[in-house]
């Protein structure tokens, strides 16, 4: 077993995962809005999603959808789509939040009008873990990219084995940290107020990513012409 690849590729993992995007950002919506097991299951499927692209890589699968130019682009068309379908209802949640508080602001102009996000269910937490890692094609080329260097044909198997596992836990212990911290009823409280900016900052995050999709698409028809 390569210890010294597992250890590089431990940190370039642990430095994508700590980056913002829209895996990092869905975290922080759902564990400062949901409850905490939801959260939790938005981790989850996180990690799982992960596991799935290092499974892929790992079988070449992704690189022959990169290489297919219909298959690729059918993923990145997918991939944006959701992301912007995400982004638009974390927007949409945002502006309605702040139309509600300026009609009430007459009300109550001593008590802040603050509403909580409707609940969802854990199994629904963990589907937008899952589908907003899985679905975003920018995961895809990152692993591409990464086990394209770092995991040639002349790794052992044993290797490969550990890094699946290694990449799976690093990510579950990460976002799982984050739903847990954030998720406290103390910080819930403190930051209820700011629903309206997270939300607001998460469609922005999903519709830029979707857009920057969207522009690759765009050039690459170009490109062909």
């Amino acid at each position: 077993m390569d210890m010294t690849l597992l250890a590089g590729l431990a940190v370039i993992h642990i430095v994508a995962l700590m980056s913002p995007g829209p895996d990092f950002a869905i975290i922080v919506k759902m564990a400062t809005q949901q409850t905490r097991l939801t959260a939790l299951y938005c981790a989850f499927g996180i990690a799982v999603a992960i596991l799935i692209h290092t499974f892929l890589s790992l079988m070449g699968i992704s690189v022959m959808i990169q290489q297919s130019h219909v298959a690729f682009m059918t993923v990145q068309l997918i991939g944006s789509s959701y992301l912007a379908w995400m982004g638009y209802g974390a927007l949409k949640s945002a502006i309605t939040s702040m139309i509600s508080k300026r009609r009430n602001s007459d009300i109550s102009s001593t008590q802040p009008n603050v509403a909580k996000a409707a609940l969802i269910s854990s199994l629904k937490g963990f589907k937008v873990g899952l589908y907003t890692n899985l679905l975003n094609p920018k995961a895809l080329i990152f692993f591409i990219t990464l086990f394209s260097v770092l995991i040639t044909p002349q790794v052992n198997y044993s290797t490969k084995i550990a890094a699946t596992v290694l990449l799976f836990v690093l990510s579950l212990a990460w976002f799982s940290l984050l739903a847990l911290i954030l998720s406290k009823p103390r910080i819930q409280q403190k930051l209820l107020a700011a629903n309206t900016i997270i939300d607001l900052l998460v469609g922005i995050i999903f519709i830029a990513v979707a857009v920057t999709i969207a522009n690759n698409i765009i050039h690459q028809i170009i490109g062909q012409f």
